[in-house]
Order: C-alpha cells, then sequence, then structure tokens
C-alpha cells in the first residue's frame, strides 16, 4: 500500500486493487496507476476539506466514484453551480454515520462526526483504512465547560465502533491549535483501535506538532509516522 500526503487533511492512498483519494483540495495530486478504479472521499463541505474540482476527476479515463459526507448536498442547484454532469451525478452517493457501501473493489462504512460529515473505514485488498475527516475529540479553552463535556462525550461515543478494530492505516487530526488538547483525539483513537501506522492531518503546516505528541506518548512512536512536507510519500 502506497500513500501520499497532498496538503492538510488530504491523501491518496494505493491498494492493488483500488485508488483512494481523501479530502482533496489543496496539492498536486500524483498521477493514479492506470488501471484500478478510482473511489473519491470527501468528508463534509468544509472547504478545506472539499473542492467541487473533484468532480471533474471522472473525466473518463477509468471507473471513478464518489463518497460523500451527509451535508454535502447534491441539490439540483449545487450540481449546476459545482458543474457536475448528469453521469457524474450518478456516480456520487453520500452517506450518513452508521450506514455502509458496497463498490466493486472495496467496502466503506461510514461513522458519525463531532463536527460536519462522516469519518470513512474503507476495506480493501482484505486491509482497513480510516480516514477521521473532522472526527476528533474538539477541546476549545474559549468554550464553556459545558460545551467541552459533550464534545468529549459524543467523540468517545462516535469512536466506540473502532473498538478493538484491525486497522492497517489511519489519518487522524492532530491539531495544534488545540495546544495539548490536541492530543486527546488521536491518543483516544490509538487506544482503542488496533491501527498498526497512523498519519497526521489536520496540522495546518505545524508538522513539528508530531514530536511533542510523541514526547508526550512515547508509547506510540513505532506506530506514528510523521508528515513532514506537502507531496511526501509513504510505502507500507
Amino acid at each position: 500500500m502506497r500513500a501520499a500526503f497532498l496538503a492538510h487533511s488530504g491523501f491518496l492512498v494505493e491498494a492493488d486493487s483500488a485508488a483512494l483519494l481523501f479530502d482533496w483540495w489543496k496539492g498536486e495530486l500524483p498521477a493514479v496507476k492506470p488501471g484500478v478504479p478510482l473511489y473519491v472521499f470527501a468528508s463534509h463541505i468544509h472547504p478545506d476539506h472539499f473542492d467541487p474540482r473533484i468532480f471533474s476527476l471522472d473525466d473518463g479515463s477509468r471507473e471513478v466514484r464518489f463518497i460523500l459526507g451527509h451535508d454535502i448536498k447534491l441539490s439540483p442547484r449545487n450540481l449546476a453551480r459545482w458543474g457536475v454532469s448528469p453521469g457524474t451525478a450518478e456516480k456520487c452517493r453520500c452517506l450518513r454515520g452508521g450506514e455502509t457501501l458496497e463498490l466493486p473493489r472495496a467496502g466503506v462504512e461510514a461513522l458519525p462526526s463531532t463536527d460536519e460529515g462522516e469519518a470513512f473505514l474503507v476495506t480493501v485488498d482484505g486491509q482497513t483504512v480510516f480516514h477521521a475527516g473532522d472526527l476528533n475529540w474538539w477541546h476549545w479553552e474559549e468554550e464553556d465547560n459545558a460545551w467541552n463535556r459533550n464534545m468529549e462525550v459524543n467523540f468517545k461515543t462516535y469512536t466506540e465502533a473502532l473498538r478493538g478494530r484491525n486497522i492497517g492505516l489511519a489519518m487522524l487530526p492532530l491539531d495544534p491549535r488545540l495546544g495539548e488538547a490536541g492530543f486527546w483525539g488521536p491518543a483516544y483513537f490509538l487506544e482503542t483501535a488496533e491501527i498498526q501506522r497512523f498519519l497526521p492531518m489536520h496540522q495546518w503546516g505545524d508538522f513539528g506538532f508530531t514530536r511533542k505528541f510523541l514526547e508526550k506518548y512515547p508509547a506510540f512512536t513505532g506506530r506514528a509516522v510523521p508528515v513532514e512536507r506537502t507531496g511526501q510519500t509513504f510505502e507500507f
């Protein structure tokens, strides 16, 4: 399995049977190997996770399917505004947390998010890939205690579906804007699921925040794969 970091929360993951594109809105998209379908995921409507140009990937060169968070509304007005043809619209599916989708070479399970949209579990070639989107333990000092407590409860509830799951590759938010509270979400994911490799995302270019996370949680060093630059590629 090969992964490329495109920018922010955007990744291209290539397995033998399919290519998985997650939350691409920025950064250069590498050439996708020929002969495999491209499954394009957009976790939610926020502009740092979704750009309508993803629909231009349905250019006739390969099989393409679009799996979208439920808040990306495929209304006639939006389809017209985004320049989505009727044929491309038929290749789109919006999922809510708890829903599943069987694709020709992959299976998809959606989890609810503590922000907008969904997170996605994708099984391909016997391996499971997880992209959290904005599912995270958000804790903002400027919010009151009730808001932060509700966020904690929701995060732990939504991630319960991952308990004990064997996940080969997980892309998880490690957001430096939260300070040390930014460690809580990925640490909880790694304690809850059997994650073999973890790629940090949503770092806003502060790639050194991974080092600070591992200084606090050295037990995760063997599973965390630091992201150091846009366009970086990884082989697993």
